[in-house]
């Protein structure tokens, strides 16, 4: 029995997908700062002063950072909440093209499987939309090459596939393929894949304010700068450890937040986009092999 290399790892030692990285040049110039403190102290320099540690409240900075730790949370629930709807909106587009459209001509069949894959497309433009890349092969493969071509220099790829994608749904109405009902509920599902890619674009394109991320960092940054002055006396040399834990803890809770808030990147703590759009595919691919007979075994 074969195990992942992550999984044998207890998560308390497992750095893929932690915040050390980010944090540990802040982490070690505080704790070197609070052994600087302790030695200053020991030479019998004046540098104990408790009072200090009213001038930044511990509840105040704990109130800021819970904030935005939870703004950023909300940022990255909202964006996975969207990118589940899309899933299930390609899921359900899929299987109502699929059966329900008509095939008049040999031809049918082959444009229904270009606009399922189509669907595909719109989450994967999505994908590289979101992340401010160029469209590139992976959208070649799942589109015609004139398509493909034409996307290439659009300013918004998914709008431009679900353009497609409706005026297909709005041929097969003109054919009759596609009844009045059935044309409404399709195109529902069709608004509400461009109503996700709406809830990604606001979340990406409204980041948390710079004047509260700067002020919370300076904040944190005198905050441990201030907290060796107050404990020297009491801890001495153990002054720049403990320093160096509380800023472990507080520069971690403030850098989580920070990494979270655009949750469309390739962090390791960001959504597994690109394991998403495979998923769909394989959805796409698994629902081809399949024969819709509804109309052949319809009740008398």
């Amino acid at each position: 029995m074969t195990f992942d290399k992550e999984k044998r790892v207890p998560i308390v030692l497992q750095l893929k997908g932690s915040v050390i990285k980010a944090i540990a040049k802040h982490v070690i110039w505080c704790g070197i700062f609070g052994t600087i403190v302790w030695i200053l102290h020991y030479f019998k320099f004046p540098v104990s002063q408790p009072i200090l540690g009213s001038v930044i409240p511990s509840i105040v900075l704990g109130l800021l950072l819970v904030f935005r730790t939870n703004t950023a949370y909300e940022r990255f629930w909202e964006g996975r909440k969207s990118w589940g709807s899309i899933v299930n909106t390609v899921r359900n587009l899929a299987r109502q093209i699929w059966v329900t459209i008509d095939e008049i001509s040999p031809e049918d069949k082959k444009d229904k499987i270009t606009a399922l894959y189509l669907l595909v497309a719109f989450a994967v433009a999505t994908k590289l939309h979101l992340r401010g890349e160029p469209v590139n092969h992976e959208l070649k493969e799942l589109m015609p090459s004139s398509m493909y071509l034409e996307l290439k220099i659009m300013n918004n790829p998914p709008i431009e596939v679900a353009f497609w994608i409706g005026d297909y749904l709005q041929r097969q109405y003109d054919r009759n393929c596609l009844n009045s009902y059935q044309l409404i509920s399709i195109q529902e599902l069709l608004n509400n894949l461009v109503d996700n890619l709406g809830i990604c674009e606001r979340i990406l394109k409204t980041p948390m304010p710079l004047a509260y991320a700067i002020h919370l960092k300076q904040l944190l940054l005198l905050y441990c700068l201030l907290l060796p002055f107050q404990m020297v006396d009491s801890l001495e040399w153990w002054t720049g450890l403990i320093t160096a834990l509380v800023s472990f803890t507080l520069f971690g809770i403030e850098a989580i937040g920070l990494e979270i808030e655009n949750p469309f990147g390739y962090d390791a703590n960001d959504l597994p986009l690109d394991t998403i759009c495979k998923t769909m595919k394989r959805n796409i691919d698994d629902l081809t092999s399949l024969t819709p007979n509804v109309r052949r075994h319809s009740p008398s």
